[in-house]
């Protein structure tokens, strides 16, 4: 099925732009940086296929979803923003597929109101209770999240036409030929006005708690502490990078609910793109089970 449509929606203050394919029960597809919302095509259309209506908003601050007047990025505000949308595309409950950051998102709405989230899906990510480590590999892995918080990094990253990005994507997943359309869907996304300082703006309020907006504290000590009851599959590639692997393996603990892991030999840190037909088949069998 190849039906998606371009649809907008105003949620928890925003308006998103979203994709969209199929009818049945909702799932969201959240996006990571750095990427967009096209990083799901292919799992869209075989969701769609097996009877759900799958939904992928642009997440806040990548065009065309508008950049935030409140200038908020916390994981509990992203986690906000998954339950708004339910709400807004006029569900009860969904089932949640996150990678990189959309999983921060998806595990934020799962922790903060797990009723209204059927099954939940994270690729590439892990707890973020089990990220809370002074490991020096796991450190090595996330050294961005560090130089982001740096004032020239929206210069570095914007530097000869992002190529800052495409070098990410390639440490990131090594032992895939990405393809070049793939990398200029992000590039374009990063061009439009103001979408690089909101994307360095999630790292910088999760790390920098002086920036969180002080009426989400307890919120926020949810997000990050709560132990996650929905039902959950998790994924992973062995090529991800350093020190991940194991932030992944050391997820268990944090989770009351039924939890299936999968590491992807191989596989990097897009599993989705690189292992399309196990993902998506694993996913969909998880989600009818």
């Amino acid at each position: 099925m190849d039906k998606t449509t371009l649809g907008s929606i105003k949620a928890n203050g925003v308006m998103f732009r979203y994709l969209e394919a199929g009818e049945g029960p909702l799932v969201l597809c959240l996006h990571g940086f750095p990427d967009n919302a096209y990083t799901f095509s292919r799992m869209m259309s075989d969701l769609a296929d097996a009877g759900f209506r799958v939904v992928a908003p642009f997440m806040r601050g990548y065009a065309p979803t508008e950049v935030p007047s409140d200038g908020r990025y916390q994981s509990a505000v992203l986690g906000m923003d998954v339950l708004a949308l339910i709400q807004a595309l006029g569900a009860e409950q969904a089932a949640l597929v996150g990678h990189d950051w959309g999983a921060e998102a998806a595990l934020g709405a799962a922790a903060l109101e797990p009723s209204r989230v059927t099954k939940l899906v994270t690729l590439d990510d892990c707890h973020p209770g089990a990220a809370e480590t002074k490991d020096f590999n796991y450190l090595r892995g996330v050294w961005h999240s560090y130089y982001f918080q740096h004032p020239d990094a929206e210069e570095t990253v914007s530097h000869n036409d992002f190529a800052f990005l495409e070098d990410w994507w390639r440490n990131a997943s090594p032992e895939w030929d990405i393809p070049p359309e793939r990398l200029e869907s992000v590039k374009e996304t990063f061009r439009a006005p103001g979408v690089v300082k909101a994307a360095l703006d999630y790292y910088r309020h999760s790390l920098n708690r002086s920036l969180q907006d002080p009426a989400l504290r307890e919120a926020q000590k949810r997000v990050d502490t709560s132990p996650i009851s929905v039902p959950t599959l998790a994924m992973n590639g062995t090529r991800d990078r350093p020190g991940r692997l194991e932030a992944f393996q050391a997820t268990d603990s944090f989770f009351t609910g039924p939890l299936e892991k999968v590491v992807l030999q191989g596989a990097g840190h897009f599993t989705h793109l690189e292992r399309p037909e196990e993902v998506n088949r694993r996913i969909i069998k998880f989600f009818k089970s």
